[in-house]
């Protein structure tokens, strides 16, 4: 996460992004739709997207959004703007609690009384002043839900995360080999986690989104694992093409989907997993191992190794098959 460090002087001054910039709009974009990742997690066969995923990229929908806005705010103002959807190192969060959209929860995230925890934030930079809102007060109270569901133990204080232990940041941004004390947490989730989003209290007033954009599709509610194990890089561009996903690549998807097939206890899949065992992605090849130690017994496991281990270039894959060896397998 080395980009939050290098551009950290912009986020800590909205000036030194734009100097012109006097007042700023937040905006806050539902996207809640009634669907609860947490009622998939007991699914071991199903793969879990984080609810904001289902649908289309929100970058593409909400810029779209930001361009018209602010072309009725240039028709009707005289000023100049810029305007930003994760895009640029603006520190969303707070400036939202500022506009009045909500609270920074204990969670990290932004939470509203109207919309609870589903809420895309977006900013307008304009070089004029405009009367500001009145700030959020923070509603968390004593409630700590959302610290205690983290899988990973990633809100390490109310209002503190370690985003290197969060499975959204290990499913999407991180670019290597899942952590090895990651992997069992991680338990289906395939790409982001909503745990602790979906279980604040606050949501019980969340609005159903009629942003068509945001609608999820429905093969990415309850998607099967093993119909995403088969997908090469052009599969995956097809499938995913106009979806926040598509920018993790194939190999950093499929990678996930092998670790939610190790947690899943159905040995059925080792048939599946064995092809991806010379994969030309060592992110594939690395996790593939994994998964098939967790649902291999010990005398099949070795068969595999006996096979591919030879002809293995890459040293941290040939660590998954060594690390992997002694450990306590299925029984035969």
């Amino acid at each position: 996460m080395d980009w939050l460090e290098k551009r950290k002087e912009y986020r800590s001054d909205p000036k030194k992004l734009w100097l012109e910039a006097k007042s700023i709009l937040i905006l806050g974009s539902n996207y809640h739709f009634n669907t609860n990742s947490l009622d998939l997690l007991n699914k071991k066969d199903t793969g879990i997207i984080s609810v904001y995923a289902r649908g289309r990229d929100y970058h593409l929908s909400i810029k779209k959004k930001l361009k018209a806005f602010s072309r009725w705010i240039l028709d009707n103002h005289e000023c100049q703007i810029k305007y930003f959807v994760d895009t640029a190192p603006v520190m969303e969060k707070p400036l939202a609690m500022q506009a009045g959209i909500g609270w920074q929860g204990k969670h990290t995230n932004i939470v509203s009384k109207e919309y609870g925890s589903w809420l895309f934030l977006s900013s307008i930079f304009l070089d004029i002043k405009l009367k500001a809102n009145s700030e959020s007060r923070d509603h968390c109270g004593t409630c700590n839900q959302c610290i205690d569901i983290c899988p990973t133990n990633a809100i390490i204080a109310p209002y503190k995360i370690d985003a290197k232990k969060c499975i959204s940041y290990l499913t999407i941004e991180h670019k290597s080999h899942i952590p090895k004390e990651y992997r069992k947490q991680i338990g289906n989730r395939i790409y982001g986690c909503d745990d602790c989003l979906a279980i604040c209290p606050w949501n019980k007033y969340a609005k159903k989104t009629n942003d068509a954009d945001f609608f999820p599709k429905n093969e990415l509610i309850e998607p099967t694992l093993r119909s995403f194990l088969v997908l090469d890089d052009l599969e995956f561009r097809k499938n995913f093409s106009g979806s926040s996903i598509k920018r993790v690549g194939r190999d950093r998807f499929i990678r996930n989907v092998l670790v939610a097939v190790g947690n899943s206890n159905n040995q059925n899949f080792v048939k599946d997993i064995i092809p991806l065992l010379e994969d030309s992605s060592e992110l594939v090849r690395a996790m593939a191992i994994w998964a098939l130690r967790e649902l291999s017994t010990k005398h099949d496991f070795e068969i595999q190794k006996n096979i591919y281990f030879s002809s293995e270039t890459d040293i941290e894959v040939k660590n998954e098959w060594l690390e992997l060896e002694n450990q306590i397998c299925v029984p035969n």
